[in-house]
């Protein structure tokens, strides 16, 4: 799924998007470009000031700049969240959305051991536009689970699991309830399990999934699971390290890839440098590893690890009182 060379130059797709996408893209950019690898930003538009502007919030000029490119990094989308990154992994068929969760020092962990990935199918499930519509009773949603796209991302997080030395692949569905759709989905997980039988495998309902990411996180190594429930249990990790400032993601393809914070735009503080960029940070990490950069991205890692170990100059979120780019001066520092 990643490019399985480094090159001289990578064309990277920058959109900040609204709010503080702008201030933490900015911070991101700031550390990367102390990394002495030759970077190509090419800059788009996206998200609700794009509209205002464009009455588009997605242009095709943005598009074409995601096609062209090595990868993406995305900033934040508002209110046109849907309209923008539903439609980039629609139309650059990003299958596999990455979460990865991890406690990370002097933040509000609810262990210091946490360290598991959840692999969530992207393009499927109740998430398809289209396929919600208004009944003269109320309204109604169609959700559709394929062998094809199951098996696909099932494979996918095997294949994670054992290129990252992870033990272990825990399939999350409701197939008690659901016993058609959920019932494919745990009958394709179990088909694929057998080729990995280096690979330990259970599976969870979604509900006690949710109750286990509580009270035993640290058994977690990698969860696989359908559409609308992994959006769920990934903002469910995100409190379990210490919230949504913490945590990146990426979006796969075949061909494809983007990365980008789940923290949303926060208008609230837009504009003020109070924007915790670790997310964005972590995300343009998960970058460096698709683009197989692995030196450079155990660099960025480590040194976000020491500031943070050190909590001297951490955002307010974090308990301290440095700006957006104050952190991202001392990460730079500590590389």
């Amino acid at each position: 799924m990643n490019t399985s060379k480094t090159k001289d130059k990578y064309k990277i797709a920058v959109i900040p998007g609204d709010g503080i996408g702008n201030e933490v893209m900015e911070a991101a950019i700031y550390v990367l470009n102390a990394l002495n690898i030759n970077f190509d930003y090419v800059y788009g538009e996206a998200g609700d000031e794009c509209l205002e502007k464009n009455g588009t919030a997605l242009p095709d000029e943005t598009l074409d700049i995601i096609r062209n490119s090595d990868a993406c990094l995305f900033g934040a989308a508002g209110e046109t969240a849907a309209d923008v990154i539903v439609k980039i992994r629609q139309e650059m068929k990003m299958f596999a959305n990455l979460r990865p969760v991890k406690s990370y020092p002097n933040t509000n962990s609810l262990s210091d051991n946490i360290d598991f990935m959840i692999v969530r199918e992207n393009t499927e499930g109740l998430y398809i536009a289209g396929e919600e519509s208004y009944t003269d009773e109320g309204a109604v949603a169609r959700r559709i689970i394929t062998r094809e796209a199951e098996k696909r991302i099932i494979e996918y997080a095997f294949k994670y699991a054992k290129e990252n030395n992870k033990s272990k692949v825990t399939g999350v569905h409701k197939a008690n309830v659901l016993k058609k759709s959920d019932g494919l989905f745990k009958d394709v997980f179990y088909e694929v399990a057998k080729r990995y039988p280096e690979i330990a495998t259970e599976d969870y309902y979604v509900d006690a999934t949710a109750m286990y990411l509580i009270t035993k996180p640290e058994s977690f190594d990698v969860i696989v699971t359908t559409n609308l429930f992994g959006d769920i249990l990934s903002d469910e990790g995100a409190g379990l390290v210490g919230g949504l400032g913490l945590i990146p993601s990426a979006n796969i393809g075949e061909d494809a890839a983007l990365f980008e914070p789940v923290h949303g735009s926060a208008p609230d503080i837009a504009g003020q440098g109070k924007a915790n960029p670790i997310a964005m940070m972590l995300s343009a990490i998960m970058m460096l590893r698709y683009l197989g950069e692995n030196e450079a991205a155990n660099r960025f890692d480590g040194a976000i690890l020491k500031v943070l170990n050190e909590a001297d100059i951490l955002t307010g979120d974090l308990g301290g009182s440095a700006t957006t780019m104050e952190l991202a001066e001392e990460v730079k520092n500590n590389l």
